[in-house]
């Protein structure tokens, strides 16, 4: 799993990536809960993303469509969210109420 936690890497996150490979997704973590939103310029692949809020319960999510050119679909965030995560479409099948969890290796 790629993790984006600083503005720069939130700010490119998946563009002009062909194929997340051996990656799950990316991760977006945030320092504070509130609304995001996401668009798909420059991106080569659909994806899924997934909205979680402070507590680490999914309160949504939506399909995203690669976007070549501007206008981009803005795809905002049902609600104050604290963690996103990108995966590829359909890769994954998470339930609304979901906890996102996380394990540290060490």
């Amino acid at each position: 799993m790629a993790i984006a936690d600083e503005p720069a890497e939130r700010g490119s996150g998946l563009m002009e990536v062909e194929d997340l490979g051996a990656l799950d997704g990316m991760l977006f973590v945030y320092d504070t809960e509130a609304p995001a939103t996401f668009w798909t310029l420059n991106m080569q692949i659909p994806l899924d993303i997934w909205w979680f809020d402070g507590d680490g319960i999914l309160i949504g999510t939506a399909e995203m469509d690669p976007c070549p050119f501007e206008p981009c679909v803005r795809y905002g965030s049902p609600g104050p969210v604290r963690w996103v995560l990108e995966t590829t479409l359909g890769e994954f099948e998470f339930e609304r109420g979901s906890l996102l969890s996380t394990v540290e290796s060490g």
